[in-house]
């Protein structure tokens, strides 16, 4: 059967390489990602390895960069709710006239006893 386009039965070139990861593939690696965008490329590699598509890095990297899942990752500390606000304001108003003594022993959240 002939190309009605050019008469022939030969196969037309694409301009262009052909994609590593087919668009099921990159679904799946995107839906990934929006659901734990913390996931590093190479835990992204590990899974695509599991389903028997072998690709590098820079290629997760860029399929990322393609559907705007650019290299940020998630808050790691969570905002502080109105039940801690609360909890905060009633310990400070309920040992706010203790003397340094006391505060000298209380252990803050930014240090560590060693």
């Amino acid at each position: 059967m002939q190309d009605k386009h050019h008469g022939t039965t030969q196969p037309s070139y694409r301009s262009g390489r052909r994609h590593v990861l087919s668009p099921r593939d990159e679904r799946t690696l995107v839906r990934k990602v929006q659901i734990n965008p913390r996931t590093t490329a190479k835990d992204l590699v590990k899974m695509l390895e599991e389903t028997g598509t072998k690709v590098s890095i820079s290629t997760v990297k860029r399929v990322r960069y393609r559907h705007n899942l650019k290299g940020r990752s998630a808050r790691k500390k969570p905002l502080l709710q109105n039940r801690h606000k609360k909890d905060r304001l009633w310990y400070a108003t309920a040992h706010g006239d203790k003397d340094r003594t006391f505060w000298r022993n209380v252990l803050w959240s930014d240090e560590s006893k060693i």
